[in-house]
């Protein structure tokens, strides 16, 4: 600032300032026109690259394809990046264990891991066995890069003509990278990186290592996994060995192993085959009269291949088996020998009654897939089935398909509100309307019933009773609740919450069940008893090298719930699942659109849960919790319990006058393996107990009784079956 009195000062400081403007405006006077001239040049330069007519087109498509394709190359690699998270250095070895199951009684039921023969060089393979794989699977394997674009678009034409899908479009390539990298489940995601993958090991291997690795790692039924160990199952001899007839029935399995097993359907194995001789002629690698002798003498299986794997099971015993290799507990052996809690006999039964409850009611409710989980409560599972047809799909529903459990999730709701200290089974409540927002819960009937005691709300799955009960003890609490009775998935609150639409795995939603019919103990659900080397050494012992069972709910807590459970089965909606001289506790759940109907449920010996829907999650016709899966667990719990003395269900006494429901040779199945204990080991003693167990229970028969059902938690109006 300048001093008032300083005229002189002032007038400097005013001609500087014009100056410097004066300065300013000449400098960009000149610079304008310097950079306008030097633009014109660059424009006119550029001038002489300026396309036009046709030249102009190709010009635009080319760099309309480079924009493009560099947001598709950014988008291939986001996509590529799961799929290369799978090609660790061990990627090879896998399944490098070599683990053969037992079940509960010492017998051998299936093998997993490298049990396959890859010792037989892809040379030693007769040459019919390897063109009949190639011709049925995929005939371009030595063409293509890995994905036969060729190939699928052929299976998407002929799809299309059939309205089906009679023909596949996935190379061998492909195949083996589901194999050895992803899982069974249907989804865009496993597409998606099972063609990445097939890339990577077009790059890594060479086709023959491919196909070699092929013909080792793919399921052939029967338990069995490659060609070699399928022919020795099927026919009694190495796959050096087979004929061209026995080489197109071998074939044949690569698409659906059970469904062409020789051993299970031997029509449709022949047929199958045959078709694989069609293909032989049609792909050029053979003529009509080089196939005529295996026409008309087809293969015949050996009489010994009669024995059905219990493959869901053993896929899930492997993962666990796998999982504690993983953490050292077998010292780094890799050759082991798997005793584990499967019960054979029930393991037939459940397989056999899920699939006779689909046939006989599938079309009548639109469902055809289900699931059922039988356990102990301390956690060993004795038997499992993951789905309809292991052929046909290796998902094991049991384990790995997500699910909502519709009301029976309300159990989880109560045993939190029951934990707080605020409620009993007595408690009087109101059945009213309750909104949250716009949303307003309606219960079966679409009509309230006012003030009732908890005991009866829970019985008749009232829908407004929970959802005001998650509101009071938060919903927060009732999810640490679910965790710490054994529900793994991912648990969110919401509006719905209390009502079942969070999903969850039917063995972690019958495993935390058996918490309450542990008395209040988490074990979590096992199959391994115990391990040991291949000379018998024991390894790793269940009871030996595991936690103790955690209690993680009081005594009062545990009673209050299993009084309401067994109002259920007594007085609610799980009448169906009623046993004759047996106390039965559970809840159904009928998830939204009738989508998932469940029944998880226990006696004082045994856990059972079980879930039928459809794979592609429509809609089944007004399926409730209350019939099919209430049907089919009482089936199977029924022929589980033959021979067991009726136990009290924890915090529940049993009835006056209770009697056990078995013959006279109950006891004596107990009593008869203590004969033995003195000159047997405590191993042999345990398994001869078993065997009579079961010896007992498959000469019994049981009977059944049928109750009304009308459970379901967003349902509009009653079922045939709830009627």
């Amino acid at each position: 600032m300048f001093g008032r009195g300083a005229n002189g000062d002032r007038l400097d400081a005013k001609r500087r300032l014009l100056a410097l403007d004066s300065w300013l405006d000449h400098t960009f006077w000149r610079i304008w026109p310097a950079a306008s001239r030097r633009w014109d040049s660059v424009c006119a330069a550029f001038d002489g690259f300026r396309a036009r007519g046709w030249r102009r087109f190709v010009a635009e498509v080319l760099g309309e394809g480079l924009t493009l394709g560099a947001a598709g190359a950014t988008l291939v690699l986001a996509l590529a990046t799961p799929a290369f998270r799978e090609t660790g250095p061990d990627w090879l070895n896998r399944a490098d264990l070599s683990v053969t199951f037992l079940d509960r009684h010492g017998v051998e039921i299936g093998k997993r891991g490298v049990m396959q023969n890859d010792g037989i060089p892809l040379r030693d393979y007769p040459d019919h066995l390897i063109k009949a794989a190639l011709a049925t699977e995929d005939r371009r394997f030595y063409q293509h890069f890995g994905i036969d674009v060729a190939g699928t678009a052929r299976a998407i034409v002929q799809n299309a003509r059939a309205n089906g899908v009679v023909q596949g479009g996935s190379s061998i390539t492909q195949q083996l990278a589901k194999n050895i990298f992803l899982s069974n489940e249907r989804t865009i995601e496993r597409k998606i990186n099972e063609a990445f993958l097939a890339l990577w090991l077009e790059h890594h291997l060479t086709k023959d290592e491919i196909l070699k690795l092929y013909l080792d790692r793919a399921y052939m039924g029967g338990g069995a996994f490659g060609v070699d160990a399928a022919a020795h199952f099927y026919f009694g001899k190495s796959a050096r060995d087979v004929t061209l007839a026995e080489s197109a029935m071998l074939a044949g399995l690569f698409k659906a192993p059970t469904k062409y097993a020789p051993h299970i359907n031997l029509a449709a194995a022949r047929a199958r085959a045959s078709t694989v001789l069609d293909n032989l002629v049609d792909a050029g690698f053979m003529t009509e009269g080089q196939v005529q002798p295996a026409r008309f003498q087809p293969a015949t299986p050996k009489p010994t291949a009669v024995v059905s794997s219990p493959d869901y099971y053993l896929d899930w015993a492997y993962g666990e088996v796998r999982a504690l290799a993983g953490q050292g507990a077998f010292g780094g052996k890799r050759v082991l020998q798997v005793r584990t809690s499967l019960d054979p006999a029930l393991q037939r039964h459940a397989e056999a009654s899920v699939e006779q409850m689909l046939r006989q009611y599938g079309d009548q409710y639109r469902v055809d897939q289900a699931a059922a989980v039988i356990m102990e409560p301390e956690g060993a599972v004795r038997a499992m089935v993951g789905g309809r047809d292991y052929g046909v799909s290796q998902f094991n529903r049991a384990v790995d398909a997500l699910r909502q459990p519709g009301s029976s999730f309300k159990t989880y709701v109560y045993t939190a509100a029951f934990a707080s200290g605020k409620y009993t089974p007595e408690k009087v409540v109101t059945d009213a309307a309750i909104c949250i927002g716009n949303w307003c819960p309606r219960n079966y009937g679409r009509r309230f019933a006012g003030r009732m005691p908890l005991i009866t709300a829970f019985a008749k799955s009232i829908n407004t009773i929970p959802v005001r009960l998650a509101l009071d003890v938060g919903q927060k609490n009732v999810i640490e609740i679910a965790k710490r009775m054994g529900i793994r998935s991912k648990l969110d609150v919401g509006r719905a919450f209390a009502l079942g639409v969070e999903e969850v795995t039917l063995l972690d939603h019958t495993s935390a069940y058996g918490t309450l019919a542990n008395g209040g103990r988490r074990t979590p659900p096992y199959a391994a008893i115990e391990v040991m080397d291949s000379k018998g050494a024991t390894l790793w012992r269940h009871d030996r090298d595991t936690p103790q069972p955690q209690q993680v709910l009081g005594p009062h807590v545990v009673a209050g719930m299993n009084r309401m459970m067994l109002a259920v089965t007594e007085a609610g909606t799980g009448g169906r699942a009623r046993l004759d001289g047996y106390q039965v506790g559970g809840k159904t759940g009928t998830s939204q659109s009738y989508r998932d109907a469940w029944f998880v449920g226990f006696t004082g010996s045994l856990v059972g849960g079980v879930w039928f829907g459809n794979d592609d999650f429509t809609t089944t016709r007004e399926m409730t919790g209350g019939s099919l899966p209430a049907m089919t667990w009482r089936d199977i719990m029924t022929f589980a319990h033959q021979g067991l003395a009726p136990r009290p269900i924890p915090g529940v006494p049993m009835p006056t006058g209770q009697r056990p429901a078995v013959a006279s040779t109950a006891p004596a199945a107990q009593e008869a393996p203590a004969t033995f204990t003195r000159n047997l080991s405590e191993r042999s003693t345990r398994v001869l107990n078993a065997i009579l167990s079961d010896v007992t229970a498959a000469r019994q028969a049981g009977a059944g009784r049928a109750s009304a059902d009308h459970d379901s938690t967003f349902a509009a109006a009653p079922s045939p079956a709830a009627r």
